[in-house]
């Protein structure tokens, strides 16, 4: 299937800000959808606008027909900065509540949508722009790409990218980049568990395409079942966890998709999937 393009129009926040309509890009390519966030004059910083146009945007790859794997990008030196300060300068407490319910609407996003979302980081990824890698299902990253949760060194502690960054690095470990506000690179990240690689940049593109047509191989319903069984078993108690987790594979068992996989293993055979 050849790529095909959208872009999202202008959209006015509640203080009148006027956003261009090319600050985000999505494609697709078959089962790979790409949405990539494109204000590199402005780092990619996460505008209240930018994240409502990227929910919007995730939502609809979600929801797409055939979509099986959802790439998060960037253009410029810089994935993302994090919030955008000039919005917070001076704004009130109903803006400021709305940006930040913005942000969690977001992360629960990439979390709730059916396929699993892939960052492809290619610079700095900072405070919020670290927390939406952090709450990405898998992330690839370049030689170059550096993290942190700069927050604490302008008075504004990263505690909501605190959220998604504790939950993949541990708690010693987010609490050295919350307190310090240092950068962490990306040989550091992936020993911790923020990102799953690291490549030149010159093949960034290329492995992070790799991975998603890898995931996307894989049956839609499946991997929807999957993903949304990690993220509420993950925090449970081991006991808890057996238990939903057993009746999660137990439906699935039971599902078109999986008997066909199986029939195709014991044919010897490649499954043709329900939704290719």
């Amino acid at each position: 299937m050849a790529a095909t393009e959208w872009r999202f129009g202008e959209v006015v926040d509640s203080r009148g800000m006027v956003t261009p309509a090319d600050h985000l890009i999505a494609a697709r390519d078959g089962a790979v959808a790409t949405i990539t966030l494109n204000a590199p004059e402005r780092r990619n910083a996460l505008s209240l606008a930018l994240m409502r146009d990227l929910t919007r945007a995730l939502r609809a790859a979600g929801g797409a027909p055939g979509v099986r794997a959802v790439v998060i990008a960037a253009t410029g030196p810089a994935f993302s900065a994090g919030h955008d300060l000039r919005e917070l300068r001076g704004a009130d407490e109903a803006l400021t509540r709305e940006v930040f319910a913005a942000c969690a609407e977001l992360m629960a996003t990439v979390h709730g949508v059916p396929p699993p979302v892939i960052a492809r980081v290619q610079g700095i990824a900072t405070a919020a722009g670290c927390q939406l890698v952090a709450a990405c299902d898998l992330a690839v990253a370049a030689e170059e790409a550096r993290f942190a949760t700069p927050g604490v060194r302008i008075g504004l502690f990263c505690s909501t990218p605190m959220v998604e960054v504790a939950r993949a690095v541990g708690r010693k470990r987010a609490m050295e980049m919350l307190l310090t506000g240092d950068p962490v690179d990306a040989r550091t990240a992936a020993d911790w568990g923020l990102v799953n690689r690291v490549v030149p940049a010159a093949d960034l593109e290329a492995a992070t395409t790799d991975l998603a047509r890898r995931v996307a191989s894989a049956s839609g319903a499946t991997l929807a079942v999957g993903k949304r069984a990690f993220h509420e078993t993950i925090d449970l108690g081991i006991e808890e966890a057996y238990v939903r987790a057993s009746e999660v594979m137990c439906r699935n068992a039971l599902t078109e998709d999986a008997q066909e996989g199986i029939g195709a293993f014991l044919e010897k055979r490649e499954p043709v999937w329900s939704d290719r």
